[in-house]
């Protein structure tokens, strides 16, 4: 028998998170899954990237996405959230301002420093206008 979380415990436990797996549609429907950094904020998912990344032209073509969260390493602790939804891309400053000052309390001492990044992976990330997906639910939360 599983226990369910609550709505509230669930968005504690996404808020609380690290890494969660981000998962959209490619054009012939297949589900691409990848990890992601991301905010929990008011009851929705935002995630950063390059304008340029696949993920944004999938999302683009088709808004429909699912999100991931899990920990635990022993069965008996095993624990994870996952809700499906649409994305949109953030266009609101304030909005914009509010979640990227969470990233950077959340992140901070995660990130790697540009200069620290090999130049490849620098050139990818500097390279293109930034977004901000916002993932509002669809009411469907599993845990």
């Amino acid at each position: 028998m599983s226990v369910r979380l609550t709505a509230d415990e669930a968005w504690s436990f996404l808020e609380a998170a690290h890494t969660g797996i981000l998962t959209t549609l490619r054009a012939d429907g297949m589900p691409i899954a990848l990890p992601v950094w991301f905010v929990a904020l008011d009851r929705r998912i935002y995630v950063g990237t390059p304008s340029h990344t696949k993920k944004v032209a999938r999302l683009r073509r088709d808004s429909r996405a699912s999100f991931l969260v899990e920990s635990g390493k022993r069965w008996a602790e095993l624990s994870a959230v996952q809700l499906t939804g649409h994305a949109r891309f953030v266009t609101d400053p304030e909005l914009t301002g509010r979640v990227n000052e969470r990233f950077t309390a959340k992140y901070a001492s995660f990130a790697t420093p540009r200069a620290a990044m090999p130049d490849a992976t620098r050139q990818r990330y500097e390279s293109g206008k930034p977004v901000l997906i916002e993932i509002t639910p669809d009411g469907r939360i599993l845990s």
